[in-house]
Order: structure tokens, then C-alpha cells, then sequence
């Protein structure tokens, strides 16, 4: 009898998601399959994206090719950790509702936080030549995580002359225009372009996207954004609290960053070096640990707040650096889900996201070549063990956790030959 509900079970994940029909599973199943994803996802946001298509996408069919894109759309507009908010997204619309998104940020995120935790006052540890090969190993990873994605992605979303065309205007608009600047550019003029050239007969929009967010909720939510990114500066300057200026730095951080993890870095170091709550020298150190960790980069906030020189600092620092940065990309998301699925029902807004969905295609690519490709592959061998890896994905439909032990350990022996 147990067997036949774990096989009802697995078949309910698999089976086809009809247009306009949401099929809701349990909060304990998105816990589950997001701390699968936050173990075995490395490779950086870019990557975390593959990861998700590959698993809730191909595999077990929680939404569909369309839906999914149109939700990376969306978290590629908003401020804040693109891959994590489209996980926890992912959550709501599985879980039914809030319950369920929290349980995937959660599982998503813990494993990475809990590791750099305890890299916190260790991290000169995680030096050498062997380091060094294994996180090269996980560089080759994503080049083919990376890659997988865009070809799955491709043929379904740029299928005709003039979305492949929105796609490679947004490859050289990123290339043009490097930094968030140039992403928010290249899914903004494919809005554009969509609603000129990707006109046509209205159809019912496709995917799981019934998200069960009120507009009161959305309202609230967006409010709360608001109200703590004005508010909680004054609060820390009046009372003086070191705790209230420690989640205001890091929740400016995560509020104002466009682009994802790489990008808030440079924000996080003004924050914690200039004020010399963390030297120089950890924080880089912290870095180069986190490029090795899975699930989401945002979690190097942990390592940060445990390695404060101020109080408070150790676990509770890491909680409040964490959840500070992290914070106002979930309010955003969450606030905007609502009034963002009504609007996508709409003729123009149809037209208008196939040419964002072919502009994402295209930024995706853009991202394969640089920073994935061009700090990953350097020699012929690595070019060999990556092409290895996308095969192995695309062709022998390996899971994603074999290719990353495969590599991680094939990155590790080209160390010592």
C-alpha cells in the first residue's frame, strides 16, 4: 500500500500541467525538492535558473516552458536575488500560498548558509591548490548547467525570425552595456519589440501562475518594502542600536542591487569593510568560500555577520545579516505576483512577454559566454569536461547532482596532473 502511494506519488509530480488548471502539492513536497536544489545547485544565479528548469520545469512539470519564463522575467526586473525569488515564487504557487514559498526559501537557502557559518572564523582553511582545483570544477558545472538551459529554453521561446532577432538584440545590448543597467535595457526594449513584432491571435496564458497571493496581501507586502527601507535608517541613527544598523546596511544592500549575487558585493564590502566591522582580507576570503558553496550567493551575508567584529556577531549576527539581505526581494516579489498575473492575461501583455521571454533567451546566452564561460573554461581540457557535461544533461539526461560530483571530482584530479 505504501508503495503504491510513493508511486502515485512520483506520477502526480510527472504528469502534464494543462493550460489554466493549477495542481497544488503539499508544503512538505516543495521542502523536499528545494533542499535537493539548495545541495547540488552550484554555479551561481545563472545557473540556479537551469537547475529549476531542469528539475520543476522538465521533470516534474510544475509549470511549463512559458510560465517559467515569464516568472524569470519578472525576478530579472525586480532588485534582489533573481534565482531565489523565482524559487520562492515557485513555492507559493506549489505550496498554496505563503507557507509554502517560505518552506522553499528555507530549504533553498540553509544548506550554503549553515556551511558558511561555520566557515566563518576558518576561512583561511579553504586555500591551496586543491581548493583552487575543486571550485574550478564547479565552474565547469555551470558552463554546462548554463548551457542546457538556454538550449531547452531556446527552442521553445524563440521559435521564429523575430524573436530569435529580440534574442540576439538583447545579447549585444548586455554585451554593450555591462551590469544590471544593460539586462533591465535588453528585457525592456523586448517588452518593446514584443508588442510590434510578436502580435497575434490572444490566447489563454499558459503555466501554473494562479498565484494564490491577494492584492491585499501584494499591497501589504509592498508597503512593508517601503516603509522598512525609509524608516529603518533613521531608527538606527536615533537609537544607536549596532542590531538595527547591521539589518538596515545589509537590507539597503539587498533593496538597491539590480543583477543578483555578484553584484551586491561590491555593496556589502562599502557596507562591512569601510565602518571596519569586517577586514578586507576575510571578506575576500568569505568570497572565495561562497563561490563553492551551492544554493543562492546572497547566503555570504551569514559568513559576514558571523565574522563581525562588532556585536552582535557569531549566530546571531549571521541571522539578521541573512534575513536582511534576503528580505526585500522576497516583499517585492511576493507584492508584485498578484497584480503581475492579471495583467499577463491581457492580449498586449502576451505579445509583450514573448518578446521579453526571447530577450531573457538572449541575456542568458549573454551570461553563458561571460562570466561563466570566460572564468571557467581556459584550457582545452576544460572545454572537453564541459562539453562532457552538457551531454551528459542534455543527451543521457543525467541528474544535475552526478554532473556536479562528476566535474567537482574531474576539476580536482586536473589539479595534480
Amino acid at each position: 500500500m505504501n508503495g503504491s502511494s510513493a508511486a502515485d506519488a512520483e506520477t502526480n509530480d510527472r504528469e502534464p500541467v494543462a493550460k489554466n488548471s493549477v495542481v497544488r502539492g503539499s508544503t512538505g513536497e516543495v521542502f523536499r525538492v528545494f533542499l535537493k536544489l539548495g545541495i547540488t545547485s552550484f554555479g551561481g544565479p545563472i545557473a540556479h535558473l537551469g537547475y529549476f528548469r531542469d528539475e520543476l520545469v522538465v521533470r516534474r512539470r510544475w509549470i511549463d516552458e512559458a510560465g517559467y519564463a515569464d516568472l524569470v522575467a519578472l525576478c530579472q526586473f525586480l532588485p534582489g536575488p533573481a534565482s531565489s525569488q523565482v524559487g520562492f515564487s515557485l513555492g507559493i504557487l506549489r505550496g498554496n500560498g505563503l507557507l509554502g514559498g517560505l518552506a522553499a526559501w528555507f530549504a533553498f537557502t540553509m544548506p550554503s548558509a549553515l556551511i558558511l557559518f561555520a566557515f566563518a572564523k576558518g576561512a583561511a582553511a579553504f586555500t591551496g591548490p586543491v581548493a583552487e582545483s575543486f571550485l574550478h570544477g564547479l565552474k565547469l558545472v555551470a558552463v554546462a548547467v548554463v548551457a542546457q538551459a538556454i538550449w531547452g529554453m531556446a527552442r521553445t521561446l524563440t521559435p521564429d525570425r523575430a524573436r530569435a532577432g529580440i534574442a540576439l538584440a538583447a545579447v549585444a545590448i548586455v554585451v554593450l552595456f555591462v551590469g544590471s543597467f544593460g539586462q533591465i535595457a535588453a528585457i525592456a526594449l523586448g517588452a518593446c519589440a514584443g508588442l510590434w513584432l510578436c502580435q497575434g491571435e490572444a490566447a489563454p496564458a499558459s503555466g501554473q501562475l494562479d498565484f494564490p497571493v491577494t492584492r491585499l496581501g501584494g499591497g501589504i507586502a509592498l508597503a512593508l518594502f517601503a516603509a522598512l527601507l525609509l524608516i529603518a535608517p533613521a531608527v538606527a541613527t536615533a537609537t544607536g542600536s549596532q542590531g538595527l544598523a547591521l539589518f538596515n546596511a545589509f537590507y539597503r544592500s539587498g533593496a538597491l542591487v539590480f543583477g543578483g549575487g555578484h553584484v551586491v558585493l561590491p555593496l556589502l564590502q562599502a557596507q562591512v569593510v569601510t565602518p571596519g566591522w569586517v577586514t578586507n582580507e576575510a571578506f575576500l576570503a568569505g568570497y572565495g568560500l561562497a563561490q563553492a558553496m551551492p544554493g543562492p550567493l546572497f547566503t555570504f551575508a551569514a559568513y559576514l555577520g558571523a565574522a563581525m567584529g562588532p556585536l552582535p556577531n557569531g549566530l546571531a549576527g549571521a541571522a539578521v545579516a541573512l534575513v536582511a539581505l534576503l528580505l526585500p526581494g522576497m516583499l517585492l516579489v511576493y507584492g508584485m505576483l498578484p497584480f503581475w498575473d492579471a495583467l499577463r492575461t491581457r492580449p498586449a501583455a502576451q505579445a509583450a512577454m514573448r518578446g521579453t521571454n526571447a530577450a531573457v533567451v538572449g541575456i542568458l546566452g549573454a551570461a553563458l559566454y561571460n562570466p561563466v564561460w570566460t572564468s571557467a573554461v581556459l584550457t582545452p581540457r576544460d572545454f572537453a569536461l564541459a562539453l562532457g557535461g552538457f551531454l551528459l544533461l542534455t543527451v543521457w539526461k543525467m541528474p544535475p547532482w552526478i554532473v556536479v560530483a562528476l566535474l567537482a571530482t574531474a576539476g580536482t584530479l586536473s589539479g595534480f596532473a
